[in-house]
């Protein structure tokens, strides 16, 4: 079951363009994307709502959630605050991601408890970072794991290259293209955590 062997993020963004591409990064970090449009949904899926029909924790795994900060309803800082309130999902690392860099909300964010604080738009080169940030906290089996999910991306890039990329629709934003944005927008965290 290679889905095991992968990495889950919880993604949560209001715009759909944000997530796809977040979702995009994400699975080419190979990482298992779960992506929802608003803090409220993502409540569903972890099961903080309250209600009986949400999905629950029993069985699910998420390694991080990254949120947007700024979504009408429920903000990424309230996400954050109800995740970290939770004496089950009180441990999974949360990133909070924006498009506005407001110093006071960034330390708002990293006090309650968020692991760091992206600038949108997100680089290739973070989800990678972030990646690496989780499997150096998965514990004692770390390099078996590490090692499992290496395999599970060989396979997946081999998988890749053997299809034709001329069934990807247009326009295509491409890891290239992200990478290539100015590098002026540097990751803000909580006493250089990850990286």
């Amino acid at each position: 079951m290679e889905m095991a062997q992968e990495l889950h993020v919880l993604a949560v963004d209001d715009s759909h363009v944000d997530r796809k591409v977040i979702e995009r990064l994400l699975k080419i970090s190979c990482c298992k994307v779960t992506a929802v449009e608003s803090g409220t949904r993502a409540l569903q899926y972890l099961g903080l709502d309250g209600e009986k029909s949400s999905m629950g924790i029993d069985g699910l795994k998420v390694n991080l959630i990254l949120t947007d900060y700024s979504m009408p309803g429920m903000t990424g800082y309230e996400l954050l605050k109800k995740i970290k309130e939770s004496s089950v999902l009180s441990k999974i690392p949360v990133v909070i991601m924006s498009s506005e860099k407001i110093l006071p909300r960034i330390d708002r964010c990293l006090e309650e408890g968020a692991e760091e604080f992206l600038l949108k738009p997100v680089k290739l080169s973070d989800v990678k970072r972030l990646r690496d940030f989780i499997l150096r906290g998965e514990g004692d089996d770390n390099k078996e794991t590490e090692k499992n999910i290496e395999q599970v991306c060989s396979r997946k890039r081999k998988l890749q290259d053997d299809s034709t990329t001329q069934s990807i629709p247009s326009p295509v934003v491409t890891a290239h293209d992200i990478e290539s944005s100015p590098e002026s927008q540097q990751p803000l965290s909580k006493q250089s955590k990850i990286g």
